[in-house]
């Protein structure tokens, strides 16, 4: 059988006691706040690869693009243009594709950076201006 233990009431324990429960509540919220730190970085990290993996693709689309496409469409246009002129025209349409991808890769990585975990930092200054509070009252 197990004994269940009451607590006893902040009133009736001595100050060592207190300072006791403190520091173990303190150690506590301190490890807390530290996974809570790890699960948000972990989370920013993974926002940061996708992004790097969308600026990959880019470069992989931009490449692939114009080395299948690029002779099928300049001897397309060079039905109606001259060769040159339908070359410039296929390479600034790889060029489009290319660049959308890349800007739609950075607004990934900027919403990933900078990698810091704000809302654990938030809960640590939340919590020490609570302990601030009740040790002044």
């Amino acid at each position: 059988m197990t004994e269940e233990v009451q607590p006893i009431p902040p009133k009736e324990r001595s100050f060592g006691e207190l300072v006791s429960d403190l520091s173990d509540q303190v150690k506590r919220l301190v490890r807390d706040e530290v996974r809570l730190g790890v699960i948000e970085l972990k989370q920013k990290s993974t926002r940061m690869g996708v992004g790097a993996g969308l600026f990959g693709a880019a470069g992989l689309v931009a490449l692939f693009g114009a080395g299948a496409l690029v002779a099928a469409a300049i001897m397309a246009l060079a039905l109606v243009l001259p060769g040159w002129a339908s070359a410039l025209v296929v390479a600034g349409a790889l060029f489009v594709v290319a660049g959308i991808s890349a800007l739609v890769g950075r607004t990934q990585i900027k919403n990933a950076t900078p990698p810091v975990p704000r809302e654990a930092i938030e809960g640590v200054r939340e919590d020490v201006e609570v302990v601030r509070q009740e040790v002044r009252s």
